[in-house]
């Protein structure tokens, strides 16, 4: 049986304005997130989602690439007040189309539109891939003024570029949509998460950015106290901006206990994992992440730089590689690559793939400590290569400090980072660039200063594990439902009806459709779709065989047997028959 599991596609942008781009990539990511509610469906994340827009689409070479079995494809236009949504769901094995619809509704109305189209796309995977519990509602949206949502989605457009200037925009965005509604939690949390991130990765005044963080972060909360993105927000303050590995465990803890399927809270807490020594963990969580997420460059990084921090470099180049495939920019990736082949001692190919993107200064530096590291040879060392700049994306002039034989400068920079909690040197006590000072006694205090006190994980902490499936049905329960759902299908025929759904059954039958979802699965083994078909084929079979309805098309007792499109029927008849339905009836009459 195919998994259930899916990948939302960016939305088409349809408006001919390009500045519409935000919102339908708003609308994308919503319905991402609806669907990642649900417990038991595999939904693919938005960063591996978006590596597929404006590029063309087979479906089927998707679906084999991220291993998901549907696919949903969209188009929206905007046009004054009014927006036209076009959605579709399709089998990602054979291209089948299970679900397509036209909105066309007031702008104002899509708050429940994107509720309403998670639901319908929630339904019919139900329907066709078995049992999975939907709530009656999927909407994550905590505002309905349409003036502050249109904000708060351009600032996340901003945002996700991860770009400064970008961000100092996205945050000139969630202070307007805060504006217009003073109760919406998302901006304000929004807000603190951009200052979190530039004050932890030195991008502007530690102090105050983190000062200015927490102010919006704890006004955010109190206003919405199951934000799993405001707890992620935190936990960059606690474990990025602070090195408070204890606080920002429990932040994640929080962040993952809301919202278990949010991998940018994996990934953190497998850095965090990282910096405190526990790789085995750090691993688990990447090999989660990866597999909703597989075309984030970060994650393979991520990876790649668990096993460098362990020694494992020729595996840790495969995962960096994986990462410069996906952007062959990704300045981590880049760097660390270089440090791989370094220790690899692959001289000639590490400097001729630095040379790409590292200045004559760090060259000369990178061969030295080469030299220092693999020959034995002193570094003659030259000042004018150091520059004074903390915020640096890796250290060389750092190592190449360490590796001069300059120890009590190495150590007073050292000291000066870790002070200054620079989150590039978190993981020093496995960098395999500090050897020259591990011998120290400076070094073992500010080990034992930074992470004397971490007790925070053991083999019995784990995370709350939600049940897959919050439906259950006992034994008493299937016996009835087997004499009950044989009145609906040998009586009233309900399979005739080409537009009944699990939803519409389950009126008829007065019964929550989680439950009689759970029976379909438990008393009959089977999927909802797959029971009607069945008894449409069965009827199809009785009345084609019947001499006095061989006036009508084969296609027409298909119809009237219930099934809805002749390549839905045919795909049926032959997979279960083996052949044709006009080969069948052929050998049949």
């Amino acid at each position: 049986m195919l998994n259930k599991s899916i990948v939302v596609l960016p939305f088409k942008n349809l408006s001919g304005d390009a500045t519409n781009d935000y919102f339908c990539d708003g609308i994308t990511e919503e319905i991402i997130n609806a669907l990642s509610q649900i417990d038991g469906l595999k939904v693919i994340a938005r960063t591996t989602a978006f590596a597929f827009k404006g590029k063309p689409t087979d479906i089927r070479i998707i679906g084999n690439e991220l291993g998901v079995s549907n696919a949903v494809e969209g188009s929206i236009r905007i046009i004054k007040n009014r927006i036209r949504i076009t959605a579709q769901l399709t089998r990602t094995d054979n291209g089948f189309l299970l679900w397509s619809e036209k909105f066309d509704r007031e702008l104002n109305d899509v708050f429940e539109l994107q509720d309403e189209i998670s639901l319908l796309i929630a339904d019919k995977i139900r329907e066709n891939f078995g049992h999975i519990d939907i709530d009656e509602s999927l909407a994550t949206i905590d505002t309905h003024n349409l003036s502050a949502y249109q904000l708060y989605l351009k600032g996340r457009y901003y945002q996700l570029t991860w770009n400064l200037p970008n961000i100092e925009k996205a945050i000139g965005f969630y202070k307007k949509a805060s504006e217009f509604d003073a109760s919406y939690a998302d901006p304000v949390i929004a807000i603190g998460w951009c200052y979190a991130i530039n004050a932890s990765w030195g991008y502007m005044d530690r102090e105050e950015g983190l000062n200015k963080a927490n102010y919006y972060l704890d006004k955010g909360l109190a206003m919405n106290p199951d934000s799993y993105i405001g707890y992620f927000a935190k936990a960059t303050i606690h474990f990025w901006g602070n090195w408070q590995f204890k606080e920002g465990f429990q932040d994640l803890q929080n962040c993952l206990n809301i919202n278990p399927h949010f991998t940018e809270g994996m990934e953190a807490l497998a850095e965090l994992f990282t910096a405190t020594g526990y790789f085995g963990k750090a691993l688990e969580q990447t090999e989660l992440i990866l597999k909703i997420n597989p075309l984030s460059p970060n994650h393979h990084y991520t990876k790649g730089n668990i096993h460098y921090l362990q020694g494992a470099y020729e595996t840790a180049l495969g995962s960096f590689e994986n990462s410069l495939k996906l952007d062959n920019s990704f300045p981590l990736s880049r760097h660390l690559k270089v440090a791989c082949l370094l220790f690899l001692k692959r001289k000639q190919v590490m400097m001729d793939y630095a040379k790409q993107f590292l200045s004559d200064k760090y060259l000369a530096m990178l061969e030295a400590i080469y030299e220092s590291i693999h020959n034995q040879k002193e570094i003659e060392y030259d000042d004018l290569l150091v520059s004074e700049d903390l915020n640096l994306m890796v250290y060389w002039d750092f190592y190449y400090l360490a590796h001069s034989k300059k120890t009590e400068e190495a150590l007073e920079r050292f000291e000066l980072l870790i002070n200054q909690r620079i989150g590039q040197v978190i993981n020093f006590q496995f960098d395999p660039f500090l050897e020259p000072l591990r011998h120290t006694s400076k070094y073992q205090d500010l080990v034992q200063q930074v992470f004397s006190s971490i007790k925070l994980l053991n083999d019995n902490l784990e995370f709350e594990k939600k049940p897959e499936s919050k439906t259950v049905v006992v034994d008493a329960e299937i016996i009835d439902f087997r004499e009950k759902i044989k009145g609906f299908l040998q009586e009233d025929k309900v399979y005739l009806d080409s537009e009944i759904s699990l939803r519409t059954l389950a009126q008829q039958m007065k019964m929550h459709p989680n439950k009689l979802s759970k029976l379909v699965n438990d008393a009959m083994q089977t999927n909802f779709n797959e029971l009607m078909n069945s008894h449409r084929l069965a009827h199809f079979k009785e009345i084609a065989a019947d001499p006095k309805n061989s006036h009508i098309t084969l296609l027409g007792l298909a119809y009237d047997s219930g099934f809805n499109s002749k390549t839905v029927f045919n795909t049926y008849f032959k997979k279960v028959e083996g052949v044709s339905p006009r080969k069948w009836l052929s050998a049949n009459s």
